[in-house]
Protein backbone atom coordinates (compact mmCIF):
# COMPACT_ATOMS: atom_id res chain seq x y z
CA UNK A 1 0.00 0.00 0.00
CA UNK A 2 1.28 3.79 -1.04
CA UNK A 3 0.89 6.46 1.15
CA UNK A 4 0.82 9.64 0.39
CA UNK A 5 0.77 12.67 2.38
CA UNK A 6 -0.74 16.59 1.06
CA UNK A 7 0.19 19.43 3.34
CA UNK A 8 -0.68 18.18 7.06
CA UNK A 9 -1.13 20.63 9.77
CA UNK A 10 -1.83 19.51 12.93
CA UNK A 11 -1.35 22.25 16.23
CA UNK A 12 -1.43 21.93 20.06
CA UNK A 13 -2.29 24.32 22.27
CA UNK A 14 -0.36 23.82 25.87
CA UNK A 15 -1.71 24.48 28.94
CA UNK A 16 0.16 28.11 29.08
CA UNK A 17 -1.39 29.04 26.58
CA UNK A 18 1.53 27.71 23.96
CA UNK A 19 0.63 27.04 20.43
CA UNK A 20 2.78 24.57 19.37
CA UNK A 21 2.92 23.59 15.61
CA UNK A 22 4.15 19.66 16.35
CA UNK A 23 3.48 19.25 11.96
CA UNK A 24 3.63 22.69 9.74
CA UNK A 25 2.74 21.74 6.17
CA UNK A 26 4.40 17.96 5.48
CA UNK A 27 3.96 16.42 2.23
CA UNK A 28 5.79 12.99 1.01
CA UNK A 29 5.10 10.14 -0.84
CA UNK A 30 5.26 6.85 0.47
CA UNK A 31 5.82 4.33 -1.67
CA UNK A 32 4.26 0.72 -1.69
CA UNK A 33 6.19 -2.55 -0.24
CA UNK A 34 9.04 -0.82 1.30
CA UNK A 35 11.05 0.38 4.54
CA UNK A 36 10.33 4.33 5.23
CA UNK A 37 12.60 5.84 7.67
CA UNK A 38 11.09 9.09 9.29
CA UNK A 39 14.03 10.35 11.83
CA UNK A 40 14.48 13.61 13.76
CA UNK A 41 14.82 14.58 17.70
CA UNK A 42 12.52 14.98 20.54
CA UNK A 43 9.78 17.29 19.74
CA UNK A 44 10.25 17.19 16.19
CA UNK A 45 7.19 16.07 15.27
CA UNK A 46 7.60 12.62 14.50
CA UNK A 47 5.32 10.48 16.75
CA UNK A 48 2.06 13.70 16.14
CA UNK A 49 3.11 12.32 12.38
CA UNK A 50 2.82 8.48 12.62
CA UNK A 51 -0.55 9.42 14.52
CA UNK A 52 -1.42 11.04 11.53
CA UNK A 53 -0.78 8.97 8.89
CA UNK A 54 -1.97 5.93 10.81
CA UNK A 55 -5.53 7.48 11.37
CA UNK A 56 -5.19 7.58 15.17
CA UNK A 57 -5.98 10.62 14.75
CA UNK A 58 -7.26 13.58 12.12
CA UNK A 59 -5.23 16.75 10.69
CA UNK A 60 -6.27 20.13 11.43
CA UNK A 61 -5.75 20.43 7.23
CA UNK A 62 -4.47 18.21 4.44
CA UNK A 63 -5.16 15.05 3.79
CA UNK A 64 -3.87 11.73 3.57
CA UNK A 65 -4.21 8.94 1.15
CA UNK A 66 -4.10 5.42 1.07
CA UNK A 67 -3.41 3.91 -2.70
CA UNK A 68 -4.67 7.47 -4.04
CA UNK A 69 -8.08 6.78 -1.45
CA UNK A 70 -8.33 9.79 0.57
CA UNK A 71 -8.31 8.19 4.38
CA UNK A 72 -8.66 11.01 6.80
CA UNK A 73 -11.85 12.29 6.09
CA UNK A 74 -13.51 9.04 6.70
CA UNK A 75 -16.78 8.42 8.67
CA UNK A 76 -16.65 6.56 11.92
CA UNK A 77 -17.04 2.97 11.05
CA UNK A 78 -14.97 3.34 7.97
CA UNK A 79 -12.27 5.42 9.93
CA UNK A 80 -12.60 1.98 11.95
CA UNK A 81 -12.29 -0.94 8.81
CA UNK A 82 -9.20 1.27 7.68
CA UNK A 83 -7.30 1.38 10.66
CA UNK A 84 -7.49 -2.34 10.93
CA UNK A 85 -5.84 -2.53 8.12
CA UNK A 86 -2.78 -0.93 9.50
CA UNK A 87 -0.19 -2.74 12.16
CA UNK A 88 1.03 -0.63 14.83
CA UNK A 89 4.37 -1.61 17.27
CA UNK A 90 5.53 1.04 19.81
CA UNK A 91 8.23 1.40 22.13
CA UNK A 92 7.11 0.08 25.55
CA UNK A 93 5.68 -3.02 23.53
CA UNK A 94 1.99 -2.01 25.42
CA UNK A 95 1.41 -5.87 26.17
CA UNK A 96 -1.53 -6.34 28.57
CA UNK A 97 0.04 -8.24 31.41
CA UNK A 98 -2.40 -9.96 32.52
CA UNK A 99 -2.56 -12.26 28.76
CA UNK A 100 -0.20 -14.41 28.01
CA UNK A 101 1.93 -14.01 24.75
CA UNK A 102 -0.15 -15.84 22.49
CA UNK A 103 -3.58 -14.33 23.95
CA UNK A 104 -1.73 -11.05 23.28
CA UNK A 105 -1.85 -11.66 19.80
CA UNK A 106 -4.97 -13.44 19.78
CA UNK A 107 -6.52 -10.13 20.80
CA UNK A 108 -7.04 -8.09 17.37
CA UNK A 109 -8.70 -11.20 16.07
CA UNK A 110 -10.94 -11.45 18.87
CA UNK A 111 -12.14 -7.93 18.67
CA UNK A 112 -12.71 -9.02 14.73
CA UNK A 113 -14.98 -11.73 15.66
CA UNK A 114 -12.69 -14.39 13.61
CA UNK A 115 -13.51 -17.61 14.61
CA UNK A 116 -11.37 -19.64 17.89
CA UNK A 117 -9.84 -22.23 15.37
CA UNK A 118 -8.77 -19.74 12.62
CA UNK A 119 -7.53 -17.83 16.03
CA UNK A 120 -4.99 -20.62 17.28
CA UNK A 121 -3.66 -21.63 14.32
CA UNK A 122 -3.08 -17.81 13.30
CA UNK A 123 -1.32 -17.19 16.96
CA UNK A 124 1.05 -20.28 15.98
CA UNK A 125 1.81 -19.29 12.88
CA UNK A 126 3.04 -15.83 14.02
CA UNK A 127 4.50 -17.11 17.05
CA UNK A 128 6.77 -19.31 14.40
CA UNK A 129 7.34 -16.24 11.60
CA UNK A 130 8.88 -13.64 14.77
CA UNK A 131 10.89 -17.02 15.98
CA UNK A 132 9.27 -17.93 19.58
CA UNK A 133 7.19 -20.62 18.12
CA UNK A 134 6.06 -22.61 21.57
CA UNK A 135 6.11 -20.29 23.70
CA UNK A 136 2.33 -18.63 23.46
CA UNK A 137 1.26 -19.77 26.86
CA UNK A 138 4.46 -17.81 28.56
CA UNK A 139 3.41 -15.18 30.92
CA UNK A 140 4.60 -11.83 29.39
CA UNK A 141 6.81 -10.96 32.85
CA UNK A 142 9.13 -13.81 31.85
CA UNK A 143 9.76 -12.52 28.75
CA UNK A 144 12.82 -10.66 27.80
CA UNK A 145 12.44 -7.28 26.09
CA UNK A 146 12.83 -8.54 22.37
CA UNK A 147 10.75 -11.55 23.34
CA UNK A 148 8.02 -8.78 24.38
CA UNK A 149 9.39 -6.60 20.89
CA UNK A 150 8.27 -9.93 19.02
CA UNK A 151 5.03 -10.47 20.62
CA UNK A 152 3.75 -6.88 19.65
CA UNK A 153 4.97 -7.43 16.16
CA UNK A 154 3.31 -10.60 15.80
CA UNK A 155 0.14 -9.05 17.41
CA UNK A 156 0.47 -5.99 14.79
CA UNK A 157 0.22 -8.80 11.96
CA UNK A 158 -3.05 -10.79 13.21
CA UNK A 159 -5.49 -9.17 10.82
CA UNK A 160 -2.90 -9.08 7.53
CA UNK A 161 -2.24 -5.35 7.75
CA UNK A 162 -0.97 -3.53 4.42
CA UNK A 163 1.14 -1.07 6.54
CA UNK A 164 3.15 -1.60 9.59
CA UNK A 165 3.82 1.27 11.58
CA UNK A 166 6.98 1.30 13.94
CA UNK A 167 6.83 4.06 16.72
CA UNK A 168 10.16 3.71 17.99
CA UNK A 169 10.26 0.62 18.14
CA UNK A 170 13.57 -0.31 19.65
CA UNK A 171 14.33 2.40 21.60
CA UNK A 172 14.12 0.27 24.66
CA UNK A 173 16.32 -2.03 23.30
CA UNK A 174 20.03 -2.86 23.84
CA UNK A 175 22.25 -2.64 20.32
CA UNK A 176 21.92 -6.32 19.92
CA UNK A 177 18.38 -7.19 19.99
CA UNK A 178 17.71 -4.04 17.66
CA UNK A 179 19.79 -5.55 15.25
CA UNK A 180 17.92 -8.45 15.97
CA UNK A 181 14.75 -7.15 15.65
CA UNK A 182 15.01 -5.12 12.78
CA UNK A 183 16.37 -7.92 10.84
CA UNK A 184 13.13 -9.78 11.97
CA UNK A 185 11.15 -6.96 10.53
CA UNK A 186 13.68 -6.65 7.17
CA UNK A 187 12.54 -10.49 7.02
CA UNK A 188 8.79 -9.88 7.60
CA UNK A 189 8.66 -7.18 5.18
CA UNK A 190 9.87 -9.04 2.06
CA UNK A 191 7.86 -12.11 3.37
CA UNK A 192 4.87 -10.00 3.10
CA UNK A 193 5.39 -7.42 1.07
CA UNK A 194 4.41 -4.90 3.72
CA UNK A 195 4.56 -0.73 3.76
CA UNK A 196 6.55 0.00 6.85
CA UNK A 197 6.86 3.16 8.08
CA UNK A 198 9.81 3.55 10.89
CA UNK A 199 9.73 6.58 13.53
CA UNK A 200 12.92 6.84 14.92
CA UNK A 201 15.59 9.11 16.50
CA UNK A 202 18.43 6.56 15.74
CA UNK A 203 20.45 7.02 12.52
CA UNK A 204 21.16 3.74 12.69
CA UNK A 205 17.97 2.09 12.52
CA UNK A 206 17.47 4.24 9.22
CA UNK A 207 20.97 2.94 8.10
CA UNK A 208 20.44 -0.87 8.72
CA UNK A 209 16.68 -0.86 7.84
CA UNK A 210 15.35 1.62 5.52
CA UNK A 211 15.56 2.30 2.04
CA UNK A 212 13.91 5.39 1.66
CA UNK A 213 13.95 8.21 4.63
CA UNK A 214 12.85 11.96 5.52
CA UNK A 215 14.41 14.28 8.10
CA UNK A 216 12.04 16.06 10.37
CA UNK A 217 12.70 19.05 12.08
CA UNK A 218 10.35 21.39 14.10
CA UNK A 219 7.73 19.82 12.31
CA UNK A 220 8.95 20.50 8.45
CA UNK A 221 10.50 17.89 6.03
CA UNK A 222 13.89 19.40 5.75
CA UNK A 223 15.63 16.83 3.91
CA UNK A 224 14.64 13.00 2.09
CA UNK A 225 15.65 10.66 -0.06
CA UNK A 226 17.37 7.20 -0.26
CA UNK A 227 19.53 6.37 2.98
CA UNK A 228 22.72 6.04 0.65
CA UNK A 229 22.12 9.41 -0.48
CA UNK A 230 21.22 10.94 2.74
CA UNK A 231 24.15 9.16 4.35
CA UNK A 232 26.79 10.85 1.56
CA UNK A 233 25.49 13.99 0.56
CA UNK A 234 23.68 14.94 3.31
CA UNK A 235 22.51 18.58 3.25
CA UNK A 236 20.49 19.69 6.37
CA UNK A 237 22.30 20.98 9.36
CA UNK A 238 20.04 18.52 11.33
CA UNK A 239 21.14 15.54 9.18
CA UNK A 240 24.42 16.33 9.57
CA UNK A 241 24.61 16.68 13.01
CA UNK A 242 22.59 13.08 13.20
CA UNK A 243 25.72 11.90 10.83
CA UNK A 244 28.35 13.28 13.41
CA UNK A 245 26.83 11.44 16.11
CA UNK A 246 26.81 8.03 14.37
CA UNK A 247 29.84 8.92 13.13
CA UNK A 248 31.19 9.51 16.75
CA UNK A 249 29.42 6.21 18.01
CA UNK A 250 30.79 3.39 14.91
CA UNK A 251 33.77 5.02 13.61
CA UNK A 252 37.81 5.60 15.03
CA UNK A 253 38.17 8.69 16.74
CA UNK A 254 41.75 9.36 16.95
CA UNK A 255 41.84 13.01 17.77
CA UNK A 256 39.25 15.04 19.97
CA UNK A 257 39.15 17.14 16.85
CA UNK A 258 36.84 16.34 14.18
CA UNK A 259 39.30 17.78 10.98
CA UNK A 260 37.69 20.96 9.07
CA UNK A 261 36.65 18.61 6.00
CA UNK A 262 34.47 15.07 6.35
CA UNK A 263 34.77 13.31 2.87
CA UNK A 264 32.64 10.59 2.17
CA UNK A 265 33.70 7.70 -0.49
CA UNK A 266 30.85 5.56 -2.07
CA UNK A 267 31.02 1.70 -3.12
CA UNK A 268 34.40 1.33 -4.88
CA UNK A 269 35.45 4.60 -4.08
CA UNK A 270 36.58 3.52 -0.68
CA UNK A 271 39.07 0.76 -1.62
CA UNK A 272 40.81 3.41 -3.87
CA UNK A 273 43.70 5.52 -1.82
CA UNK A 274 42.84 8.80 -3.25
CA UNK A 275 43.99 10.61 0.24
CA UNK A 276 47.86 9.18 -0.91
CA UNK A 277 47.30 10.11 -4.40
CA UNK A 278 46.49 13.94 -3.27
CA UNK A 279 49.60 14.20 -0.97
CA UNK A 280 51.85 12.92 -4.31
CA UNK A 281 50.19 15.52 -6.76
CA UNK A 282 49.68 18.58 -4.56
CA UNK A 283 51.73 20.59 -2.23
CA UNK A 284 49.22 20.63 0.55
CA UNK A 285 50.06 18.64 4.22
CA UNK A 286 46.67 16.48 5.36
CA UNK A 287 45.98 14.99 8.94
CA UNK A 288 43.34 12.42 9.34
CA UNK A 289 41.68 13.04 12.61
CA UNK A 290 39.31 9.47 12.33
CA UNK A 291 36.79 7.65 9.88
CA UNK A 292 36.05 4.24 8.66
CA UNK A 293 33.68 2.46 6.56
CA UNK A 294 29.92 1.52 7.24
CA UNK A 295 27.62 -1.06 5.17
CA UNK A 296 24.18 0.55 4.20
CA UNK A 297 21.76 -1.81 2.82
CA UNK A 298 24.10 -3.21 -0.13
CA UNK A 299 26.69 -0.40 -0.05
CA UNK A 300 29.69 1.15 1.37
CA UNK A 301 30.06 4.36 2.77
CA UNK A 302 33.16 5.61 4.15
CA UNK A 303 34.14 9.02 6.13
CA UNK A 304 37.25 10.77 6.89
CA UNK A 305 37.72 13.52 9.29
CA UNK A 306 40.59 15.31 7.69
CA UNK A 307 42.45 18.43 8.08
CA UNK A 308 43.75 19.82 4.90
CA UNK A 309 46.17 22.83 4.56
CA UNK A 310 48.96 24.20 2.03
CA UNK A 311 49.25 26.16 -1.23
CA UNK A 312 47.69 24.69 -3.22
CA UNK A 313 44.52 23.55 -1.07
CA UNK A 314 41.90 24.86 -3.79
CA UNK A 315 43.39 22.51 -6.33
CA UNK A 316 43.53 19.33 -4.20
CA UNK A 317 39.64 20.04 -3.05
CA UNK A 318 38.82 20.72 -6.83
CA UNK A 319 41.05 16.96 -7.33
CA UNK A 320 38.73 15.28 -4.10
CA UNK A 321 35.50 16.07 -6.12
CA UNK A 322 36.88 15.58 -9.50
CA UNK A 323 37.45 12.07 -8.46
CA UNK A 324 34.06 10.98 -6.79
CA UNK A 325 34.96 12.16 -3.60
CA UNK A 326 32.28 14.14 -1.59
CA UNK A 327 33.59 17.00 0.52
CA UNK A 328 31.56 18.98 3.31
CA UNK A 329 33.98 21.49 5.40
CA UNK A 330 35.56 24.91 5.63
Amino acid sequence: MSIKLQDLKKEYTLADGTLVRAVNGISLEIPSNTIYGIIGKSGAGKSTLVRLISLLERPDSGAVYYDDKRVDDLKKYDLIEQRRRAGMIFQNFNLFSSRTAGENIAYPLEICKTPKDKIKSRVEELLDLVGLAGRGDAKISSLSGGQKQRIAIARALANYPSVLFCDEATSALDPQTTRAILELIRDIQKKMNLTVVMITHQMEVVRDACSLVSVLDEGRVVEEGSVSDIFTRPKAAITKEFMANIRAANFIQWSQEKGGYVLRFEGSMTDRPLVCELIKKFDVDVNIRGGGIQNIQDDKVGVLGVDISGKDLDKALAFLKENGALVDGQ
